[in-house]
């Protein structure tokens, strides 16, 4: 069992920064692949950014994201972080931390139907 616990979401203008904690904590041998999701109007979950625990690999779901977003761990405080910088309305959601066992491939890191293990999400809000 792994449990994962979101925190740093908030009410922000545009153009502002927040950076979100994944606080990982279990069987953290199963936290292979560490991704962030993004649930916005509608009611699937999309990929935002992805990180392999074994060796900081990182994905994002395009360069948009690549060029504001930036995924990272901290081994020490079993920790992943996202880095969102130049917040837009259109990342307004509810962002979640999901993981699986295996490393994150580039072709699978954002399919949310192979995420094992979720956390219960922090909200984020941007104002125009």
């Amino acid at each position: 069992q792994v449990t994962l616990v979101e925190s740093g979401g908030g009410s922000v203008p545009a153009g502002g920064s927040l950076r979100l904690s994944c606080e990982v904590s279990g069987n953290t041998d199963r936290a292979g692949c560490m991704a962030w999701f993004r649930r916005g109007s509608g009611e699937k979950r999309e990929g935002v950014a992805g990180l392999s625990t074994d060796d900081g690999s990182t994905y994002y779901s395009d360069s948009s994201a690549e060029d504001r977003f930036t995924i990272s761990q901290d081994n020490a405080k079993n920790t992943i972080y996202l880095q969102i910088d130049g917040l837009k309305p259109g990342d307004t959601g509810m962002y979640y931390c999901g993981t699986r066992p295996r490393r994150c491939k580039a072709t699978t890191w954002f399919w949310d139907e192979m995420i094992h293990y979720w956390g219960q999400g922090t909200q984020v809000t941007v104002s125009s």
